[in-house]
């Protein structure tokens, strides 16, 4: 569970966000960034050269916009990972083999986050990049993770994180979820049915600890026109689990 700062720095948290203003913003003028926030200018200001002194923000003529300095500490966390190390090689068989989108993700604070996506030579576009947070009640990926999480986190993350609709397919009552999680907790594979894009079918396995923690999962995304029956549905979710499972050998012994 989420733990509140007990004295927060309140500079601190201002500047935090403008920060994930300007992620949602792009590029934006002084201006507006201080009226999306109803702050001061001056403040604002004075919180944007801060960061563009230390090279977390760049001004192009009027508008201000996060740089690439994110993209380098997330590069270098990512490659700090040892599930993503395990991982890479088996993602990239796994898109060659099946010519479709394939996706690692680890969880943090409940909330899947993208760690890599090897794309086949079929597969769809999607939007949710390297770095990506997710929540994971609507995808094949987060019901694997919370299907192998003890019962009190899963009540914890409901509770903190709520179930939205991000489709009409998307599972949005606790209990109808906590019977899909037992059902993947013995299939071993979560299947997601359009319940996070309109259009797309996910499978996804968890890839365990040997002590049974769960570090993340991998899924593959697939049209629906490709994955139209129960054959094809089992066809990919066996083919998913073989690989976390690779995944897991690769992690438990490097």
């Amino acid at each position: 569970m989420d733990q509140d700062a007990r004295h927060p720095v309140k500079t601190l948290e201002k500047t935090v966000t403008i920060v994930e203003t300007l992620q949602e913003m792009g590029a934006a003028p002084l201006r507006e960034i201080a009226s999306e926030l109803d702050m001061n200018k001056s403040t604002v200001h004075n919180h944007l050269s801060t960061l563009r002194e230390h090279g977390y923000v760049v001004k192009d003529e009027d508008n201000y916009e996060l740089s690439l300095q994110f993209l380098t500490i997330g590069g270098v966390l990512r490659d700090d990972i040892e599930l993503l190390e395990a991982a890479r090689s088996k993602v990239d068989d796994l898109a060659a083999e099946t010519g479709e989108l394939v996706t690692l993700a680890t969880v943090e604070r409940g909330i899947g986050v993208v760690l890599y996506r090897a794309p086949g030579e079929d597969a769809v576009d999607l939007d949710n990049h390297i770095g990506a947070q997710e929540p994971l009640h609507n995808s094949a990926l987060g019901k694997a993770i919370l299907a192998h999480m003890p019962t009190e986190r899963v009540e914890e993350i409901i509770a903190e994180r709520g179930l939205p609709g991000e489709t009409p397919n998307t599972i949005t009552d606790p209990e109808t979820l906590k019977a899909e999680l037992e059902t993947i907790a013995d299939r071993g594979w979560a299947y997601d049915d359009e319940e996070r894009w309109r259009g797309l079918r996910c499978v996804g396995a968890p890839i365990c600890t040997d002590d049974g923690d769960v570090k993340g999962a991998v899924s593959i995304s697939v049209p629906r026109s490709r994955m139209a029956t129960e054959e094809d549905r089992m066809a990919y979710g066996d083919a998913v689990k073989n690989t976390a499972n690779l995944i897991e050998l690769n992690f438990i012994y490097s």
